[in-house]
């Protein structure tokens, strides 16, 4: 067995982000950025107002002015201001030429075609006014290569001038559950068979990551069946095996990789629950197999399965960050595998979600951590510092 850092490590390894290609940006949002983004232009382009009132020379403050004309959104005075004169002029409007100042119009008054201020007006010059390049400036970069591209980035593109942005090729992930057992969710079940969960909550597990998922047909315990998907899907980015994994006789999966020319880089991994992992490349593909219990299958997607997908996307940095919290129960000393709790994050303080174990999916759809235990870490008193890794989040 490996270590789980080296097994992700040499996951990665396996493959190389995919090609670029430019999307609109209403498809960007959630994607990386496959190169730095420059902005094409400046913004604010010219000084704008950043209240109704009017455009004034501070200087001229507090005499009567001249009321010249007007300036509105979209409608830019073009005339250069001059001294003794004003400009009426409404929220986002160019500020005209010669105005360094917004005098607010509920400091003003205007009468028979001048304006006087009442009140205190403008505390300086340059008051109420956004300048020029105060955002961004044309060729700043606005957004970097590898930054996931972010609701807030798709609006300072468009902004920024650009229709499209440069991303990333969406891998094709295929699913494929193995095994007698499994028969479609919702079909009745004998008392021995089972409703294939996985695919479908990998599916969903996979669905905030630009991914194409295919899901194929349940494949029955038969070397021959397995080889024959493992070719007809060779040409897929990333094939996903559900099952099969371990060592017993009905588990096929491995031979049948290798039956159909796959080149495995490792099998099992010093973690718990998924220990039977294992990864390699056939074809243009690179394949990830993962246990049929639908916990470890939920756990090794979430530390090998989306980072891959990341990695393709163009993501600089793929694995989950852990973060910090107090335990609110204690746990027992932990065995020489790092293990992977279900957990509950409440207030900053954590607990077991339920029964941990592997085949058991009500505490894993309760929990919204996993509490990671180190290998051969003792015992951990309530109050302790562990460290989690957030699922199942819907934000």
């Amino acid at each position: 067995m490996i270590s789980l850092t080296e097994a992700q490590a040499r996951l990665l390894a396996l493959a190389a982000p995919l090609a670029e290609e430019a999307v609109p940006l209403s498809d960007a949002v959630g994607r990386w950025a496959a190169q730095d983004v420059k902005a094409l232009r400046t913004q604010p382009a010219r000084d704008l107002s950043a209240m109704d009132g009017y455009a004034v020379r501070y200087a001229d403050l507090p005499a009567s002015l001249s009321l010249i004309g007007e300036s509105s959104a979209g409608h830019a005075f073009m005339t250069p201001l001059g001294e003794g004169q004003a400009v009426r002029i409404f929220t986002g409007a160019v500020v005209p030429h010669g105005a360094d100042t917004v005098l607010v119009q509920e400091n003003a008054e205007c009468t028979d075609g001048h304006v006087r201020m009442t009140g205190d007006g403008p505390k300086f010059r340059g008051a109420h006014i956004r300048k020029s390049g105060s955002d961004f400036e044309a060729g700043q970069c606005i957004l970097k290569a590898c930054d996931r591209i972010n609701a807030a980035q798709v609006g300072l593109a468009a902004m920024g001038g650009w229709a499209t942005l440069p991303v990333r090729r969406k891998p094709v992930v295929a699913l494929v559950s193995t095994g007698d057992e499994l028969v479609p969710p919702g079909t009745p079940t004998r008392d021995d068979q089972i409703p294939a969960s996985n695919a479908v909550m990998m599916a969903a597990q996979l669905s905030d990551l630009p991914a194409k998922i295919i899901t194929t047909k349940i494949i029955q315990d038969d070397i021959n069946a397995l080889i024959g998907i493992f070719n007809a899907l060779s040409e897929v980015d990333i094939v996903v095996t559900l099952g099969g994994a371990s060592v017993g006789d009905h588990d096929l999966v491995l031979p049948a990789l290798t039956k159909a020319g796959a080149q495995m880089d490792f099998w099992k991994v010093a973690m718990r629950p998924g220990k039977p992992v294992m990864a390699g490349v056939l074809g243009n593909s690179v394949v990830l197999g993962l246990p049929g219990n639908p916990v470890s299958a939920f756990v090794t997607a979430t530390l090998f399965l989306r980072p891959l997908i990341a990695h393709l996307s163009g993501a600089n940095q793929a694995f989950p960050t852990p973060e910090s919290a107090e335990l609110a129960t204690s746990l027992p000393e932990n065995g020489p595998r790092i293990d992977h709790l279900r957990g509950i994050l409440s207030g900053g303080l954590v607990a077991l979600a339920g029964d941990n174990d592997s085949a058991q999916l009500l505490a894993l759809s309760k929990a919204n951590v996993l509490i990671i235990r180190p290998p051969n870490a003792p015992p951990a008193e309530i109050g302790e510092s562990v460290q989690i890794l957030r699922i199942n989040s819907t934000a």
